[in-house]
């Protein structure tokens, strides 16, 4: 179930890089997703799939409460009879790995949310650059009709006009939408760098793991020997 999820979430991570930089990537990254949305069954699919992370969360979450009130509610777990209540080691090992599971499916998802979207905010800056791109075209050509005739000069000028107010408005909402794909930007990487402090936690809660293990072999193995 942890591969499985390290998985999905380099994956997205990986395609999240690719639509943050302008490269060739970025093309067949937009036209793949494109397909996925475009298809009948496509948001269907998605929302089950989530829907199931949805559900595989909310039971392990559901899973570490159990076992924090299974330690406040039995004081002697502890061994000792005397202090507060503690985990015992099977439960501290898996409360750590249900808080793994859990943060890497909480990340999963966030990240299929930025790229969704950073696929909408590619989309529009596009659409938004091709009506600049027609809207200088025309104002060239009512440009060069300037020299016309007398009578049109004038209508021309109102249409350059109102086609330059336009063309401000345009840009000021290409410069919005490039903001925000910055600030989806910078939470992209800060949930990369947020990955790779994962895995350093993976690999330590494995080491823990095996000295947990260690332990309650030594134990067993004092309490199967004769006194």
């Amino acid at each position: 179930m942890i591969q499985l999820l390290f998985l999905v979430l380099v994956a997205e991570a990986a395609v999240a890089a690719v639509l943050l930089f302008k490269t060739p990537l970025r093309k067949l990254a937009v036209m793949g997703i494109d397909r996925l949305k475009r298809g009948r069954r496509a948001p269907v699919a998605v929302k089950t799939v989530a829907g199931v992370v949805l559900a595989l969360l909310a039971s392990t979450l559901y899973s570490m409460a159990e076992i924090s009130g299974r330690a406040g509610g039995d004081p002697e777990s502890g061994g000792g009879g005397g202090g507060g209540a503690s985990l015992s080691p099977t439960d501290q090992v898996l409360f750590s790995r249900h808080l793994l599971e859990a943060s890497l499916m909480g990340y999963s998802l966030f990240l299929a949310l930025v790229i969704d979207r950073l696929h909408q905010y590619i989309r529009e800056l596009r659409g938004l650059k091709k009506n600049v791109e027609a809207v200088i075209k025309h104002n060239k050509m009512l440009e060069e009709a300037k020299h016309g005739r007398s009578e049109e000069t004038k209508k021309y000028q109102e249409e350059i006009g109102a086609l330059n107010e336009d063309m401000k408005k345009l840009k000021l909402q290409v410069q919005e939408k490039t903001e925000e794909v910055h600030v989806a930007e910078d939470k992209a990487l800060a949930i990369r760098k947020q990955s790779e402090s994962l895995l350093l936690e993976y690999d330590r809660l494995l080491e823990d793991n095996q000295h947990l293990r260690e332990q309650l072999q030594s134990i067993d193995h004092r309490l199967s020997s004769p006194k």
